[in-house]
């Protein structure tokens, strides 16, 4: 590991590319995220009535029951399923045909950070290139996600698990 030197010589205390690499691990942090948490409503929608727990979730997920837990609590705030403590298990809030993936990434993304993130330009008296390349990328990768975002809600939780028990 290295410190960066600001141009009067003082440390910055930085690795390079800091910010870059958080928004790497956010990024593939939403879409864990966001699989795991299909992972979950697929599992409730096979077993439905409740019967799901968290450990059984974990177990046909490969993770721990908190992080189930977790992402559970998420999904019921955007009111995709219900959960009850204790032996009650978790069940859909609603039939899976009425869920679509658009509503599981909303559910799992954090507002304000993009699915594609894009470097910030120069910092201080860039070239005009320098200086253009963020907005006009900004504007392509946000029309991407926006395309993203339009097939996910073409599919339903239902159309997924009809694939599942068809393999």
């Amino acid at each position: 590991m290295f410190a960066l030197r600001s141009r009067n010589g003082q440390a910055s205390g930085k690795q390079p590319g800091t910010s870059a690499r958080i928004a790497r691990v956010g990024l593939t942090m939403v879409a864990t995220r966001f699989a795991v948490a299909i992972h979950i409503l697929l599992l409730l929608a096979t077993e439905p009535g409740g019967q799901a727990t968290s450990g059984r979730i974990a177990g046909s997920v490969g993770t721990n029951p908190v992080v189930i837990r977790r992402l559970a609590g998420q999904l019921a705030r955007a009111g995709l399923l219900r959960v009850r403590r204790g032996p009650g298990g978790a069940e859909l809030a609603r039939p899976p045909e009425e869920i679509t993936l658009a509503e599981v990434w909303m559910a799992m993304r954090r507002p304000g950070l993009p699915l594609l993130p894009n470097h910030p330009g120069p910092r201080m008296n860039g070239d005009a290139l320098g200086r253009a390349v963020p907005g006009l990328l900004r504007g392509v990768l946000d029309d991407a996600e926006r395309a993203m975002e339009d097939h996910l809600s073409g599919v339903t939780l239902r159309e997924l698990h009809a694939r599942v028990v068809e393999a």
